[in-house]
């Protein structure tokens, strides 16, 4: 009798396929595929539409001048008087460039002591 050959391990590459392509579909799942725009597509351009200020916000002009919809506004505290009960949870401010910062600070300290819950600054976005 002649002794048997011992056959060498196989390595478990199926396994490690079968993990490699479970890998590759999870990740076409869970990633977005998106197709590229076409080539003569020209996207609207926002640069030059008139920029106005949300309805329910005070407007604060360089000068110190508070308004509201075009209308001055004498007091923080009068403006939260004017907006309806659900607009006082976050109240907006539009503040002008030029506006000294202290001014800022001091109105929306006086309208979270009117009453505001939040005080949020609406400002431009820049140039990335």
């Amino acid at each position: 009798m002649t002794p048997r050959r011992a056959r060498p391990e196989r390595e478990p590459t199926i396994a490690l396929i079968n993990i490699v392509f479970l890998m590759l579909i999870f990740f076409l799942v869970a990633g977005t595929l998106a197709a590229p725009l076409d080539k003569d597509l020209r996207l609207v351009s926002t640069a030059k539409i008139d920029r106005a200020a949300p309805a329910d916000a005070l407007v604060l002009h360089a000068d110190g001048r508070m308004t509201r919809r075009g209308t001055e506004i004498v007091s923080a505290a009068a403006f939260l008087a004017d907006l309806p009960e659900e607009a006082r949870a976050r109240v907006r401010i539009v503040p002008d460039r030029a506006l000294p910062a202290q001014k800022l600070v001091g109105v929306a300290r006086a309208l979270r002591e009117a009453g505001a819950g939040s005080v949020v600054l609406v400002t431009e976005r820049g140039l990335q």
